[in-house]
């Protein structure tokens, strides 16, 4: 039984979910599947019974590998969209992720390694904040570069 923190409602799900923001000057380091054509922040699903804290610190452990404390949240993103989920590949998601600056530690390497769960195959890169690729959340590309110390709310609707 999944734990993550989705429910299905008829053909549409909520979803919860953390992303990490993990800078190196002006880069972010995103993840990339061999299945999709795009850039994904690291992060994932909130469990039930955790915090959005606990999720990310989490997550960011388990996908690189090293545990890194969080600096503060930087923007809570409301989005819906089309995407796969369960056995619906067409489904309307809404989703609420909140995106958390880490605290990199000075001597943080990356290794290039398979982070996900399912064989995708899925490598890690450093990205500048205004790349050509396709990244998702798509706000990263702007708002990275002119941080502000608050909270940022973003509304996205990609139906």
């Amino acid at each position: 039984m999944s734990r993550d923190m989705t429910v299905l409602v008829d053909d549409s799900a909520i979803n919860l979910r953390v992303g990490a923001i993990i800078t190196r000057g002006d880069q972010v380091l995103m993840v990339r599947n061999s299945r999709d054509k795009y850039y994904y922040s690291v992060g994932g699903r909130i469990q039930i019974g955790e915090s959005s804290e606990q999720a990310v610190v989490r997550e960011v452990s388990e996908e690189l590998g090293v545990s890194m404390e969080i600096e503060r949240l930087g923007f809570v993103q409301e989005n819906y969209f089309y995407g796969t989920l369960g056995d619906k590949t067409r489904r309307l998601i809404y989703e609420i992720c909140f995106y958390y600056y880490m605290k990199v530690p000075p001597d943080f390497e990356l290794r290039h390694r398979d982070v996900s769960g399912d064989g995708s195959g899925e490598a890690i890169e450093w990205l500048p904040f205004d790349t050509q690729e396709t990244i998702y959340p798509t706000f990263f590309k702007t708002e990275l570069a002119r941080p502000s110390d608050g909270i940022r709310h973003i509304i996205s609707d990609e139906r």
